[in-house]
């Protein structure tokens, strides 16, 4: 998972010989997948993603790649990471999602890059923010882009960052109407944290915080 592979560029970045450290995440998409996501009846037929809507309808593979450079210096921090663990019934994911946003300890007004994609995650996330992050924006990328796998955690890292950067960040698209999903350009100026929900469907979930400097 994207989240793993940066704790692992973190802990490398810990060696005093190491200035940078880039990771890549990415996905393509072959027919074994598609058809493995089909019989689980995590597919829908045709977009859009409808995001959080009860009962899930289902997400849309998508292709792609990310990037994120590490450095030793900069504004921008990942102040903490929660390797998470394993869930081993979807029902389940909620539980764990809760403890990992307890361990990410996020108290201030603040932004959640969810995993929602149009499955059980979207309804496990709410109702674990709900509880855990009842002051957060909740923010997904994957009515837009799609579920892309191997490479969506960092693509939600990248929009963390680069909204805690400019303090803008798009709608998601295809939400249902809920005070928690209100986030739009004009929401997001004071937020200095965000958390990064990464909840894959291959039944592990990771989480990060970003926190802006002052």
């Amino acid at each position: 998972m994207g989240i793993l592979a940066l704790k692992m560029a973190e802990d490398l970045m810990q060696s005093e010989t190491l200035d940078y450290c880039l990771v890549v995440g990415a996905e393509e998409v072959d027919w074994l997948l598609c058809d493995a996501y089909d019989k689980w009846r995590l597919l829908r037929s045709h977009p859009p993603i409808e995001l959080f809507s009860r009962p899930p309808g289902g997400m849309i593979l998508s292709e792609g790649a990310g990037a994120a450079l590490l450095g030793r210096k900069g504004h921008l921090v990942i102040d903490k990471i929660s390797a998470g663990g394993n869930y081993p019934k979807q029902k389940d994911a909620s539980t764990l999602l809760g403890k990992i946003f307890r361990e990410l300890e996020l108290k201030e007004s603040s932004l959640l890059v969810a995993s929602a994609n149009g499955t059980f995650v979207d309804l496990a996330e709410l109702d674990a923010a709900s509880a855990e992050l009842p002051n957060a924006l909740i923010y997904s990328l994957k009515g837009a882009l799609g579920e892309s796998v191997g490479a969506s955690a960092l693509w939600q890292t990248i929009a963390g960052a680069q909204t805690l950067l400019t303090g803008k960040v798009p709608p998601s698209l295809h939400t249902v109407k809920n005070r928690m999903l209100r986030v739009d350009r004009h929401e997001v100026d004071d937020i200095r944290s965000a958390i990064v929900s990464a909840c894959g469907l291959n039944q592990q979930i990771a989480g990060l915080r970003l926190r802006l400097e002052h």
